[in-house]
């Protein structure tokens, strides 16, 4: 199993924070958010982590050559290729692999990997995605389920949604997942992927503490409500 690591986002709702430090690296209560996640990679096994990388891309390579632990690998992207392009594009790094994760690195949750791996692993359909429910579904990829849990819907913040169930932006994907991704960069996941996988994709319920740190309200409450949660 390898993992593919979205961190190249501007992270423009969090500034000023975001003017210094890529939002992979702002830390939460101390611990960088991006240390988080491959840490819960290395607790499930992963064997090798991609990362893309962007605006202050620099601080993300000194982080990495500091770190020791799971072998990193850096994609820097000069221009944003949306996260499904970042996919199609880096394909050679999961090629050698029957399924990989992609973890969008801007959200933090104390729900494991190792549980969305095991998951993956129950059924043969070409994608595993982890779902939790929204105060704000419109702002999020809506997803509904038939009673054996997989996805028969799926719109990404509609208007008017029809339920709150949505994307958490963790996925195992086989690598049948490949003619599905999108060749018209920049290409996102929830815009361009998942409704292709309507289907043919399985959707896995958490109920653990999830969040998107996306805005500096997000982000603050975030440092005393992961704590709680994680202790």
């Amino acid at each position: 199993m390898k993992a593919i690591i979205l961190a190249a986002g501007l992270g423009t709702r969090l500034r000023p924070i975001t003017s210094t430090t890529p939002k992979c690296l702002v830390p939460i209560n101390g611990v960088p958010l991006l240390e988080l996640w491959l840490r819960d990679c290395e607790r499930a096994g992963v064997e090798a982590v991609l990362v893309n990388t962007h605006h202050l891309a620099e601080r993300v390579e000194e982080f990495v050559a500091a770190r020791r632990g799971i072998p990193v690998t850096l994609a820097y992207e000069p221009t944003l290729l949306g996260s499904a392009g970042t996919i199609a594009a880096n394909w050679s790094f999961v090629d050698d692999t029957e399924s990989f994760l992609v973890v969008y690195a801007d959200n933090l949750t104390t729900f494991p990997l190792s549980e969305l791996i095991a998951f993956h692993a129950t059924h043969d359909r070409i994608a595993s995605m982890a779902l939790f429910r929204s105060p704000n579904p419109s702002a999020c990829g809506v997803v509904e389920l038939d009673s054996s849990g997989l996805v028969t819907g799926f719109w990404e913040k509609p208007a008017n949604p029809p339920g709150n169930l949505v994307n958490a932006g963790l996925y195992v994907f086989r690598r049948q997942v490949r003619p599905y991704l999108p060749t018209d960069i920049p290409a996102d996941i929830g815009r361009s992927l998942m409704p292709a996988l309507t289907g043919r994709a399985m959707g896995l319920p958490i109920g653990s503490y999830f969040v998107d740190i996306g805005t500096l309200e997000n982000y603050y409450q975030a440092q005393a409500d992961y704590a709680a949660a994680a202790g």
